[in-house]
């Protein structure tokens, strides 16, 4: 897959709605879980890395106090008053397009954050580009969420640190959107950093840069696209978060981080069967993060497979998120070689990852595109993903 040129995508589209030239372009990227699925909204860990595909958004200043927002998936102009922002969000939230509620919501809870007042900052036209594909739990939200508050927070002289933008990505996820997700995404996306994951504690939101070693050690990360589209502001996502929260409430801690493989047994005899397998899924990922850090420390990678085909069994079986698309992309990604391979992102759909010997990926994407075929199967996308840097400004 080509990375497209979504900077210049986003200026002409600027040009043509608004009839002016923005003042710069911001981007930020999506990203990439090696390992920790469903583990961030149970203060757990995770090991996320910011990947090459970005969202842009061209800006300007204008001189009344309306935030205004266009996109190259939907080109008609979504504005609002940012003294409205407060009525809207949450509790009127289905009064705006999808979409919008991305950037939208971002603006409101920069504001919120930073303690400034709608009348004390300078209205802003916003168009958006998006080369992330969207669908894939390669997280084209935090992309969008990041984008928008890097640029907003210049713009607009706010004194937020990176930590507080990925904040403000997560509240607007959550309040304006209504997707109950973590922050791992709005972390990776702002603190992404080349050819390195991010280790995140979601409780403490204290970060380590990892070093990858991908490219010494010759080896591709491929993701493929199912094109099974997933929404996380629907039910299964939703569902899956409350029965840890159940778990953590039966078994008396504020989170499922604070349980160890060893209370498990106690858990099993405390909760229903689908009870202990949501928490006996979130137990167990934590422990292959912490593990995958270690390994990655001390061997490299080509000693994390087991620890990657692992977490996709309990996604699949404890968790049950997996879909036939995934389980055969990764099946398949594994027959034709890959050291390791699992779902990735909130599940129901979306993309798997395989981590293979370069020379060996035209191998997995013919074997994986021929078992789609046999299956019935839409065709996937099938394309490498390169550890990247974090949001930015871009001109």
């Amino acid at each position: 897959m080509t990375t497209p040129d979504t900077a210049g995508s986003a200026r002409d589209l600027f040009r043509r709605s608004y009839g002016a030239e923005p003042v710069g372009t911001w981007s930020a990227p999506g990203r990439a879980n090696l390992i920790g699925e469903h583990t961030d909204y149970n203060d757990g860990f995770v090991l996320p890395f910011a990947i090459q595909h970005r969202t842009h958004v061209a800006l300007a200043p204008r001189g009344d106090g309306i935030i205004r927002v266009v996109s190259t998936f939907d080109d008609s102009a979504v504005e609002v008053p940012l003294s409205d922002l407060d009525a809207l969000f949450p509790t009127r939230r289905d009064e705006v397009v999808e979409w919008a509620r991305y950037p939208l919501g971002v603006a409101w809870a920069l504001l919120a954050a930073s303690g400034t007042p709608a009348d004390e900052v300078a209205g802003v036209d916003l168009a958006f580009a998006s080369g992330v594909p969207v669908g894939a739990g390669l997280s084209s939200s935090a992309a969008i969420e990041g984008a928008t508050a890097v640029a907003l927070a210049e713009n607009w002289g706010l004194e937020l640190d990176r930590v507080a933008l990925a904040q403000a990505g997560r509240r607007a996820e959550n309040e304006a959107v209504g997707a109950p997700t973590g922050i791992m995404d709005q972390m990776a996306s702002m603190l992404g950093r080349a050819d390195a994951a991010i280790f995140l504690d979601c409780r403490s939101l204290d970060t380590r840069v990892v070093d990858l070693g991908f490219e010494a050690a010759g080896l591709d990360l491929v993701v493929i696209d199912t094109r099974v589209s997933h929404s996380h502001s629907t039910g299964g996502y939703g569902d899956r978060r409350a029965a840890c929260e159940r778990g953590a409430a039966i078994m008396g801690v504020p989170a499922l981080r604070d349980l160890s493989v060893a209370d498990l047994a106690r858990a099993a005899e405390l909760m229903d069967d689908v009870t202990f397998r949501r928490v006996r899924h979130v137990v167990t990922e934590d422990q292959r993060v912490l593990a995958t850090v270690r390994l990655l420390s001390e061997e490299g990678p080509a000693a994390i497979g087991d620890l990657l085909v692992a977490s996709h069994a309990s996604m699949r079986d404890d968790f049950e998120i997996s879909v036939p698309e995934l389980d055969t992309a990764v099946d398949t990604a594994l027959a034709a070689g890959a050291i390791g391979a699992r779902m990735t992102g909130g599940g129901f759909g979306g993309a798997a990852i395989a981590l293979i010997a370069r020379d060996r990926v035209e191998r997995l994407t013919d074997a994986v595109t021929a078992a789609f075929a046999a299956s019935g199967f839409a065709r996937p996308s099938i394309f490498t993903v390169t550890p990247s840097a974090g949001a930015a400004r871009d001109a």
